[in-house]
């Protein structure tokens, strides 16, 4: 499965469960995504954290990198409530930066992996870089 689609739909049934946080797999590019949502104000907070895999029973061998993603609740709804997948494993989708434009006037985000990394929107049409279009969500 698409490991960036796992992670938006797992934040998605996050904040609909009413959770306060998520855990994932850690790796550098949900790390990337997870950090720009925090700046555009879509997560609460982001950080790395160790986890065991198997219990005390494995003696702490099987420990892995998890990324837990704070959601955050208005008006005891949650931020985000809707993603859609642009740019998928089996067809690519690129935006140059006259494609770029806003997502539900304004309410949403579009993020995109440009030369410059992992950039909103907004950000990447002010660098003036296109890149491939991950996703949308509002």
């Amino acid at each position: 499965m698409d490991p960036i689609a796992n992670m938006l739909i797992t934040m998605k049934n996050g904040g609909l469960a009413g959770k306060e946080s998520v855990f994932l797999p850690y790796s550098k590019m949900k790390n990337a995504i997870a950090e720009c949502l925090k700046k555009e104000g879509y997560v609460a907070d982001v950080s790395k954290k160790i986890s065991a895999k198997g219990g005390s029973a494995s003696g702490g061998k099987n420990q892995r990198l998890a990324l837990e993603i704070g959601l955050i609740y208005i008006d005891q709804k949650p931020k985000i409530t809707e993603v859609e997948r642009i740019s998928k494993q089996s067809r690519r989708v690129y935006f140059g930066m006259k494609d770029i434009h806003s997502v539900r006037n304004g309410s949403g985000l579009l993020v995109l992996s440009t030369s410059k990394g992992i950039l909103s929107g907004k950000v990447a049409r002010q660098e003036q870089v296109g890149g491939e279009a991950l996703f949308r969500l509002w």
